[in-house]
């Protein structure tokens, strides 16, 4: 097999030996080996509900879309504590803070992290994906099959022994989790021996180390380590996805048939077989004839049709769609007035906007604490210099969550905050300037500190 352009690249590079990329491997080393082999659920999930069926293939798609669009920084620890107060704080509130846990998470932050600018660690993941694209695949393999697994690649020794090189979100419906011999699942640190990406009849193995693996809860306990997996949304609807690709289906078979389907009859006469025969060539011939006279048949005797068939209106097929749609819509979290909106669901209508917050709060921001959990313990430590570093992703600063901008604006007022802390609220730069970090009253706006001590204790109060 030819080599691979990114090992001899990788090797030039370090001046190390040559790495193995475990990605390309999977791919380019078993191509056209056998059959293709599955895991019958995730695949299922995956063909008949994202290719498939177009409600399910909508609301993952704009969840995947509005999560590559949330912002994210690089943000150095500075005091522990109040980092994983700020961590439960926004684990509480999934983004949809109040006025006084806003002030609450400034202060948190302020205390939690330092200063200093910090750039991410890799420009691109690898040379043929951007970081819109594993954000985007993270979420979408989320909601198929409740996994993500990420696979960085790092050289083996050498000055940057350990440090992720190229990253790959790798397939989450091939992938598999083989145990350690005689694991014990409930004593041992990590029963994981390795992860395997089944492609066909071939297979290829990624250490542990080098594996970042986010998953749902999962319940389902056994020996065989199927909790260690997370559980697809998708598996409590397949009925409900089952019945809206079947409904479809029946859809375009009576599109297609121009109505019901049934049997020609002689009503007079019975027909004789030749008769009958000779009835359905001409009908044939007239589906198949393209000309305006073409459609017109004669027949000498009285002709009958006995339909077998129901008709769309008495299935009422569509009246499953809609409770199938809803259905999905609440298994994969997603507000069902976003799907359809009517007049383009503008954000100043309350109830789309509504809804379209709901999405942020009860969807992307849970999603995105779990990968940004999973990142800073094994992912963004790997790099030199990041080993107190972490990333955050900010829903505050989407559009959904701005709306009552106003609302806060005059609330600001009655609190006893600095300058500065309503600033941050806002997004904006704090400022050097003397009094910004002191905290002034209302009337005359005057510095708490140079009012009277009795005047002091009632502000306090």
């Amino acid at each position: 097999m030819a080599k691979n352009r990114f090992q001899i690249a990788w090797g030039a590079l370090t001046g190390t030996k040559k790495e193995v990329n475990a990605f390309n491997q999977a791919f380019l080393q078993w191509a056209g080996l056998g059959n293709v082999q599955y895991d019958v659920k995730n695949e299922t999930y995956l063909e008949k509900g994202y290719n498939s069926n177009p409600d399910v293939y909508s609301i993952i798609n704009k969840q995947s879309v509005k999560t590559v669009s949330v912002p994210y920084q690089i943000k150095e620890i500075e005091s522990k504590t109040n980092f994983r107060k700020l961590q439960q704080l926004d684990l509480a509130t999934k983004g949809n803070f109040s006025i006084n846990q806003q002030i609450k998470r400034v202060r948190l932050e302020t205390k939690a992290y330092s200063d200093k600018e910090v750039e991410f660690p890799l420009d691109s993941p690898n040379p043929n994906q951007t970081w819109s694209d594993i954000i985007g695949l993270y979420k979408t393999y989320m909601k198929i099959t409740g996994n993500y697994f990420q696979y960085n690649m790092s050289p083996s020794d050498g000055i940057n022994k350990g440090v992720p090189q190229l990253v790959y979100a790798l397939p989450a419906h091939m992938m598999q989790i083989v145990l350690k011999k005689d694991a014990d699942l409930l004593i041992d640190e990590n029963p994981i021996d390795y992860y395997m990406l089944v492609d066909g009849t071939g297979y290829i193995k990624f250490d542990v180390e080098d594996v970042v693996h986010v998953k749902y809860q999962n319940p389902n306990y056994d020996k065989a380590g199927s909790h260690l997996y997370g559980q697809s949304p998708l598996r409590s609807a397949l009925r409900n996805i089952n019945s809206q690709n079947s409904a479809l289906d029946t859809n375009i078979k009576m599109l297609q048939s121009a109505g019901a389907y049934g049997f020609l009859y002689g009503k007079g006469t019975p027909l004789t077989s030749d008769q009958a025969n000779s009835l359905k060539e001409r009908l044939v011939q007239m589906d198949k004839d393209p000309s305006r006279l073409g459609k017109i048949g004669a027949s000498s005797a009285e002709i009958g049709f006995q339909r077998i068939s129901l008709t769309t209106d008495e299935l009422k097929p569509f009246d499953y769609l809609k409770w199938d749609r809803q259905t999905i819509c609440n298994v994969l979290n997603f507000p069902q007035e976003l799907l359809g909106e009517k007049n383009g669901g503008s954000l100043s209508d309350n109830g789309t906007a509504d809804a379209r917050k709901s999405l942020i709060t009860d969807d992307i921001q849970p999603d995105l604490i779990l990968l940004q959990s999973a990142w800073n313990k094994s992912f963004i430590p790997k790099f030199k210099g990041y080993e107190n570093m972490v990333i955050e992703w900010d829903c505050t600063e989407l559009p959904e969550m701005q709306t009552d901008m106003l609302t806060q604006a005059k609330a600001l007022k009655e609190i006893y905050a600095t300058p500065n802390e309503v600033r941050t609220v806002f997004k904006y730069e704090t400022l050097n300037d003397d009094g910004m970090d002191k905290v002034w009253i209302n009337s005359n706006l005057k510095r708490i500190d140079d009012v009277s001590e009795g005047v002091i204790n009632d502000a306090n109060i």
